[in-house]
């Protein structure tokens, strides 16, 4: 709280200067890029070409100037999701008008229902995740191991590394957003009033986070939607390991040059893990086995698995508090016995001491749902200008002109400017022609290529807001020479150990 209150007093001069400015260098890069496709678009067959349709060129405008609010968010205090929800209605009725007067009056009708389609598994999918993490988080399992840490007494270059450490082994499982967050407050509440200390801890946390993150189907949103698409297979992805191992330490061990070898006092802090939090914690594990299964031997949706196992997370909230009314405790059975006497004496606890009572819908009432709504959007957006054909036009530009590799590796470029999961989305709309080392590139590059930029992932972006004056855009970018390195590494070690994934 006290760095949280020392950072809302600092001056937001700069911060106000940055997301206009990258803003606007949103909008003229996306137009440069998107605009020649609209006119070379003309000669194309076997598609209704649209790209040249007023109402096609209404929607880029549409869609750059909801994204630039987006980017702005900061400075306008306007959530994310809602000028991507409006834009996303503004281009389906574009299409809409655009289709009708081609004649064609059910086509639009048909490929919003596609992509409505493709946000509900990820939407309901999502939301099991993120509700099984908040369960954890309200049994104490994320408070138990930040106390562990910051009460042992590291220094803050031991900190520094076993931060990250626990950011890349805890970001497959629980999502890079999460476990950022989590790490940013280990690191705020050791670092204190160490500003430069934080800021770089918090660089490699998200570094950390978003590599690890990378090699995992649940580590991130992009790769669960490859996973999702089945354009790699769960246990395939296991074979970005070692990229993305590089990816982060390279980074890491350079940036680890700057942390001072001071000892800071330890924290006292001893929070109580609530009845179940194990219990919680093993659900989770087998609620993503279920999920791999269900996709792997059965052939179904993962997100079948994922809304089982949530079933049954509320199954056994419903055991936790049905529990002492079908087996009362002895101490409860003696106060029954003895209710008639005088001298029993009932308990007469405020409700702040009382033992939380474990409520599966509280849970799904902290699920990230700014970011869920956004993600509409977007999809919404993409399939949008999907619809007029340029996202056919823009994989023939890329992967046809500049060749899968290049295109690929700018992927993870425009991640880290734009947002990885609208590069993401767009790529598996169209579904290049690519063998299977490129997949697995795509993957990898949209994962850990935001990193390059704080604004360039959810983590980055969360960690901002965690820790707002101290951790910035500016303080990210001073180190993105460090990070674009491992970037490169990652690729070229990718291209080393997995040469036979490419045809």
């Amino acid at each position: 709280m006290t760095n949280r209150t020392m950072a809302n007093s600092m001056t937001h001069k700069n911060t106000a200067k940055r997301p206009v400015a990258l803003t606007l260098g949103v909008v003229c890069m996306l137009a440069l890029v998107l605009f020649p496709w609209a006119a070379g678009a003309e000669g194309m067959s076997g598609l209704m070409n649209l790209t040249g349709h007023w109402a096609g060129l209404a929607s880029i405008v549409v869609f750059l100037l909801g994204y630039s609010l987006v980017i702005a968010e900061e400075t306008l205090h306007l959530r994310k999701s809602k000028p991507m929800m409006v834009a996303a209605g503004l281009i389906w009725v574009l299409v809409a008008l655009a289709y009708n007067a081609q004649g064609e009056t059910h086509a639009a009708e048909a490929a919003v229902r596609h992509n409505l389609l493709e946000f509900a598994e990820l939407f309901l999918f999502l939301l099991a995740a993120m509700t099984y993490i908040n369960s954890m988080d309200e049994r104490g399992i994320f408070g138990s191991l930040r106390a562990w840490l910051v009460s042992r007494g590291f220094s803050l270059r031991a900190i520094f590394w076993v931060t990250g450490v626990l950011s890349f082994v805890i970001s497959p499982i629980a999502d890079n957003l999460t476990t950022a967050l989590l790490m940013s407050t280990v690191v705020m509440a050791v670092g204190g009033a160490r500003h430069g200390f934080v800021a770089v801890a918090c660089i490699n946390i998200v570094v950390a986070s978003n590599a690890g993150g990378a090699f995992s189907p649940f580590g991130d949103i992009t790769t669960l939607m490859v996973w999702q698409k089945s354009m790699v297979q769960f246990q395939e992805f296991f074979v970005l390991f070692l990229p993305s191992v590089v990816n982060w330490i390279i980074p890491a061990a350079i940036l680890s040059l700057t942390i001072p070898d001071e000892h800071p006092d330890p924290l006292d802090e001893h929070p109580q893990l609530l009845d179940g939090a194990w219990v919680v914690v093993g659900l989770f594990i087998a609620t993503i086995i279920m999920a791999v299964s269900f996709h792997q031997f059965l052939h179904l949706p993962p997100v079948i698995g994922m809304m089982t196992g949530l079933g049954v997370l509320k199954m056994y909230a419903y055991f936790l508090k049905s529990r002492d009314k079908f087996f009362p405790s002895p101490q409860a059975d003696d106060i029954g016995e003895s209710a008639m006497h005088d001298d029993v004496v009932p308990d007469t606890r405020p409700d702040s001491e009382q033992p939380p009572e474990f409520n599966v819908f509280k849970a799904l009432q902290r699920a990230e749902w700014d970011t869920l709504m956004f993600f509409y959007g977007v999809i919404l957006c993409i399939g949008g200008l999907g619809a007029f054909g340029y996202l056919l036009v823009g994989s023939q530009f890329m992967y046809g002109d500049l060749g899968p590799t290049t295109a690929n590796i700018l992927v993870g470029v425009l991640s880290a400017i734009v947002d990885n999961i609208p590069v993401m989305f767009a790529v598996l709309s169209v579904l290049p022609e690519m063998d299977h080392g490129q997949w697995l590139l795509v993957t990898l590059t949209a994962g850990v290529g935001g990193s390059m930029l704080s604004v360039g992932s959810a983590a980055g972006v969360a960690v901002m807001g965690q820790a707002r004056g101290i951790y910035t855009f500016m303080a990210h970018l001073k180190w993105s020479w460090a990070i674009a390195l491992g970037y490169a590494a990652a690729i070229a070690v990718h291209f080393w150990v997995n040469e036979a994934a490419f045809g």
